[in-house]
């Protein structure tokens, strides 16, 4: 017999989630993740992937892709510290290094594993990290896996990221102090004040760790928001994921030569998970190769991305302050805005909602993330069927 209390404790929680529009359906797509997708048979405009370059389908990335398999078999077959580092991981951090401009990159299973990895790998229960409040997840969790102090830093509030970094200094109780932040965040598109942030960092003598996963193959002309800003000697951490602009899987954490060979010798995930695939490892370096080559993928992203964005301001929808191709279309009621990403995908456009814990409660919205795959017609047809569905649920 199952256990009745394990039943009672999902059935009237997942319950209360529908109730007040918090549950989130999963929808599976029918072939490729491109900018239209088949979702129970029916072709929709796809304004939910992070596929920002459109590379996932890119045949380029294919090709390499299937000569990875033929040369190295489907798998790694180990653990990276016994025999699973093929050389096509280490040819993919070594470009990655060349792209971001650092001494050394170490690669990850996935971005979350990055977090996970790195930061519980230097800080520890006598250190302390700033971390910005809207910080992605996969962040708080690893400051939680570390044991450090974690002190919660207003969004993007610099006169409270320095009144708590000369608290924590002065104080005199940690080793270490780090300061933590998103690139970019990922719900509501804006960029972290990376200047501010590393002029305070270098006033307190702070490990500065960003977290690029939206930045990457988005700012900087592609290699991140520390290129963007200019600061690769000022960042200690650039970790950037390959599931999003890079169309693969995977993620890497770039810094000197000696945080890399600290990394290899004490971040769990490195140490105890097997190594991604041939095929993803080759095609991350392809897609890489791509960026460094040409900058058209970059430029069509953002030109698609303020064209999205001026067609949805313009009909009178709330697209907060968004500076990247990330465009939320803020609604604020949960259940309104599972409401209105329902009828957007009756509609021919599959935009999901986000909601808490995703978000704060009251903030609902429905993301936009539009890609260099986009026509312009994809986005109009898009642009229309937002204002049918606003004018008619009395949102704009």
């Amino acid at each position: 017999m199952t256990s009745r209390a394990l039943d009672q404790f999902l059935n009237e929680n997942i319950a209360e989630l529908k109730e007040h529009g918090l549950y989130n359906e999963i929808d599976p797509v029918q072939g490729a993740n491109g900018p239209k997708i088949t979702v129970e048979g029916r072709e929709l405009i796809n304004l939910s992937s992070n596929n920002y370059l459109g590379l996932a389908t890119d045949d380029r990335l294919k090709k390499v892709a299937k000569e990875a398999v033929e040369s190295h078999g489907v798998g790694s077959g180990a653990v990276r510290t016994i025999n699973g580092t093929l050389d096509l991981h280490i040819e993919l951090e070594e470009k990655l290094a060349a792209f971001k401009g650092t001494e050394a990159v170490i690669s990850y299973q996935s971005g979350f594993n990055c977090n996970m990895a790195a930061i519980s790998a230097v800080m520890d229960k006598n250190d302390a990290i700033l971390s910005d409040e809207l910080n992605h997840a996969s962040i708080i969790d690893g400051c939680r896996l570390s044991k450090a102090k974690i002190i919660r830093v207003n969004h993007s509030d610099m006169n409270d990221l320095r009144q708590k970094a000369k608290e924590a200094v002065e104080s005199g109780m940690y080793n270490k102090i780090m300061v933590i932040t998103d690139g970019v965040f990922s719900m509501d598109g804006d960029i972290a004040k990376l200047p501010e942030i590393v002029e305070i960092a270098e006033e307190f003598d702070l490990i500065t760790y960003v977290d690029d996963a939206h930045g990457s193959g988005v700012l900087g002309k592609g290699a991140g928001t520390v290129k963007h800003f200019g600061l690769q000697d000022k960042v200690d951490f650039q970790m950037g994921t390959l599931s999003k602009a890079i169309g693969v899987i995977g993620g890497y954490v770039a810094g000197k030569e000696n945080l890399i060979d600290w990394l290899k010798v004490r971040s769990r995930p490195f140490l105890f998970s097997t190594a991604v695939s041939p095929a993803d490892a080759k095609a991350s370096t392809r897609a890489v190769e791509l960026l460094m080559e040409s900058t058209a993928l970059n430029e069509k992203l953002w030109k698609n991305g303020n064209y999205l964005k001026e067609g949805l301001k313009h009909i009178g929808f709330d697209i907060g302050k968004s500076e990247t191709p990330i465009t939320p279309c803020i609604i604020g009621d949960e259940n309104q805005s599972q409401k209105f990403s329902k009828r957007l995908y009756e509609e021919g456009v599959y935009a999901k909602a986000i909601v808490f814990p995703t978000v704060p409660k009251g903030t609902g919205r429905v993301r936009n993330m539009p890609t260099a795959a986009h026509t312009e017609k994809m986005l109009d047809e898009a642009i229309a069927v937002y204002e049918k569905v606003g004018k008619e649920m009395g949102l704009i």
